[in-house]
């Protein structure tokens, strides 16, 4: 469905030019949801907006659904849904209204669009409030309508970008319910771009990492936290003596990183609750006496810690490449 080589956007940025995108290798199968996962400024929504035709690549190819961004836009165009960050339904027009004109721009008779419009309204829970302003209605609403307005033509491949950014945790986990039921009621391929963990680890398939506007993880959320971030188990003992002599007795342990904080030792290591016993058993044989444990899941941001030095929540610069490609 979507195939990149060397995918790349350059912006001049104060007479400097800014790399958003470099070299990107991409491959989405037909009907997979994938997560667009990076902080600001890593060139997600740079390159949604390449492979949607709002803004040509630098170099490099990028081909949806069979047709090149560049030189079949107008067919690239009529298989996609794209829905940005911004709300793109007119606040003074009617919900129901404004999903019958999008219709209609996609080359829908004005019966066809009605009856789509009616289906999207049920199907994303619309019906109290698709025949009122569109200002009038929540943030959560606002997203469900901007996701109606994208799928009102049944296209192969639907584009959210941040779909959940300034909903509460209810919204935001309804609309998840709603992308899922959607996805799998019409095999519609979906990528989206998230600053969500737990939106990415919940919903796709498989999560491509992005920094510095190139790819450096591309897998499934479980093989991730398995290859680049280990479980973590915390150790507490009775003095900071014990903790040290518990680090340094651990060190030898295989594929594990050991640090002692005060009278806590942190163990990072692939399948912590299997190690947890013989761990206890082998400190308990040595002298030292474990007071408590406590084993922690990887986390998508422990991966991005893992493989950049940094956190996954962490800003990149105050003003984004981001922003720049807006």
């Amino acid at each position: 469905m979507i195939q990149t080589s060397g995918l790349t956007r350059h912006f001049t940025v104060k007479k400097q030019t800014v790399e958003a995108v470099r070299g990107l290798d991409l491959r989405v199968e037909d009907g997979e949801l994938v997560a667009l996962l990076g902080p600001n400024g890593a060139g997600k929504s740079t390159t949604l907006r390449m492979l949607t035709t709002l803004i040509p690549p630098t170099a490099g190819t990028a081909s949806v659904a069979g047709y090149d961004v560049v030189a079949q836009q107008r067919e690239v165009r009529r298989v996609i849904g794209y829905i940005g960050q911004g709300n793109g339904a007119a606040h003074s027009q009617r919900g129901r209204d404004e999903l019958v004109s999008q219709g209609r721009a996609y080359g829908m008779s004005v019966r066809d669009a009605k009856v789509r419009a009616d289906e999207l309204i049920a199907s994303l829970d619309l019906a109290a409030v698709a025949d009122r302003p569109v200002s009038s209605l929540s943030g959560g609403q606002k997203r469900r309508l901007d996701i109606a307005m994208g799928l009102i033509h049944a296209p192969r491949l639907l584009f959210l970008d941040e779909p959940s950014t300034g909903l509460d945790p209810q919204n935001r986990a309804n609309l998840q319910e709603h992308i899922l039921k959607l996805r799998a009621e019409h095999g519609t391929t979906i990528v989206l771009t998230t600053h969500y963990l737990d939106e990415a680890d919940a919903m796709a398939e498989r999560v491509v990492v992005i920094d510095h506007g190139t790819v450096i993880a591309d897998d499934t959320p479980a093989r991730l936290k398995a290859d680049h971030a280990g479980d973590r188990i915390t150790l507490g003992f009775g003095s900071a003596a014990d903790a040290d002599r518990a680090a340094r007795r651990l060190a030898s342990l295989a594929g594990a990183t050991v640090a002692a904080t005060g009278s806590e030792v942190d163990v990072r290591a692939v399948g912590g609750p299997r190690l947890v016993p013989g761990i206890i058993r082998d400190l308990d044989a040595a002298g030292i006496a474990v007071e408590s444990t406590a084993v922690s899941r990887p986390t998508l941001d422990d991966v991005f810690l893992n493989l950049t030095g940094r956190s996954l929540r962490e800003g990149v610069v105050s003003t984004s490449t981001e922003e720049v490609a807006a």
